[in-house]
């Protein structure tokens, strides 16, 4: 027992030591940031200018203002103002959010036109730029991990304005076999985050890079701020569950749609060959219906023809009757006649007439 609590704990210390505040998260993003030296360092890859051109940098109140209290309210991750007067907002995103296309370019234009005063002039405007660190994948039809956009001249293709830029780098499409200390992919590859000797690993050879991982090194061990870190945390673990709860439950109501329309589209088609099968049906009994009239009318002229046959066979018995009644009364004349000339004697006539002698007699009287 007391060898597990011993190994127990010396897992924990373990633990706790090789413990380290992944970057992506956005409370850790930001912490990061406060230090300048961090942010000329990441700021210069994205203007693609040395951090010495990039000199001192400012964070700005990152609730930017409303004209009117019915205008919507932008509220910056980031927002860093540079010795020439530009503009950033950076802005780390762990949840998948839909039209985050629409989003960073609203935050573009707010913090852009937020620049002028009443009365001030267009002169005054400078550069902004809107950096989406994306912790999950928008673009899902390429490959392309980093990209940049501005407002293009669509007829000659030039650069209408360059004091318009998004800037999106989506964490999951780094590719693996990127190992160069230098570069932005460096620097998303650190956001990106792992485990501390990785991490330290992907720092070396950049001072910008190693003075962050130093940073990050702290906030772990501080208490108070790892707290704050793991709050953040599970709030976002907790959002991103429901936001797959959601998914998974629009993904079941869409499979049951599609279920449904193919159950519906069996259904028409069954119908369609009910109602197929139907007019067959009708047709069909059109014709029997014809038949049985021609059956009917035949059935008729059949009784009609027995009539007749019964009664012709009737005339026929009748007739035939009537012919071996006369046959029988004509022998019988001619036995008669045969006896009274003595060609037969009186027992032979009464045999031949078919009665007795007595009432052959009779018959004679």
């Amino acid at each position: 027992m007391e060898r597990n609590k011993m190994a127990n704990r010396t897992t924990a210390a373990i633990s706790e030591e090789e413990f380290i505040m992944k970057p992506y998260i956005d409370w850790c993003f930001k912490e990061l940031m406060r230090n300048p030296n961090t942010r000329r360092g990441f700021i210069a890859e994205l203007l693609e200018l040395s951090p010495e051109q990039i000199g001192n940098t400012i964070i700005l109140e990152n609730e930017l203002p409303k004209r009117s209290e019915e205008e919507k309210k932008g509220v910056l991750d980031v927002h860093v103002l540079l010795e020439n007067g530009t503009q950033l907002d950076i802005e780390m995103q762990v949840v998948y959010m839909e039209y985050w296309d629409d989003r960073s370019l609203f935050y573009l234009c707010k913090m852009f036109s937020s620049q002028l005063c009443k009365g001030e002039e267009y002169d005054r405007l400078q550069k902004c730029v809107h950096v989406s660190v994306l912790n999950f994948t928008y673009y899902k039809k390429d490959d392309i991990c980093y990209r940049k956009a501005q407002v293009y001249d669509k007829a000659t293709g030039e650069l209408y304005s360059d004091k318009l830029e998004l800037q999106i780098l989506e964490l999951p499409k780094i590719p693996e076999e990127y190992h160069h200390p230098d570069g932005i992919i460096a620097w998303m590859k650190f956001f990106r985050g792992g485990k501390k000797e990785d991490l330290k690993e992907m720092a070396k050879g950049n001072t910008y890079l190693e003075e962050a991982y130093e940073d990050l090194m702290e906030m772990s061990q501080d208490e108070e701020k790892r707290r704050a870190y793991e709050a953040r945390e599970r709030a976002l673990r907790d959002q991103l569950s429901l936001q797959r709860q959601a998914e998974r439950a629009f993904q079941r109501m869409t499979n049951a749609q599609e279920k449904l329309e193919e159950i519906q589209g069996k259904l028409d088609e069954t119908q369609g060959k009910l109602d197929e099968t139907q007019g067959k049906l009708d047709e069909t009994q059109g014709k029997l219906n014809e038949t049985q009239g021609k059956l009917d009318v035949a059935q008729d002229n059949l009784a009609d023809m027995q009539e007749r046959f019964s009664e012709s066979q009737k005339q026929l018995e009748k007739a035939r009757a009537e012919k071996d009644a006369a046959h029988d009364q004509g022998r019988k004349d001619a036995v008669i006649e045969l006896y009274q000339k003595g060609f037969l004697n009186l027992e032979q006539a009464a045999s031949e007439y078919g009665i007795s002698i007595e009432d052959f007699r009779k018959l004679l009287v």
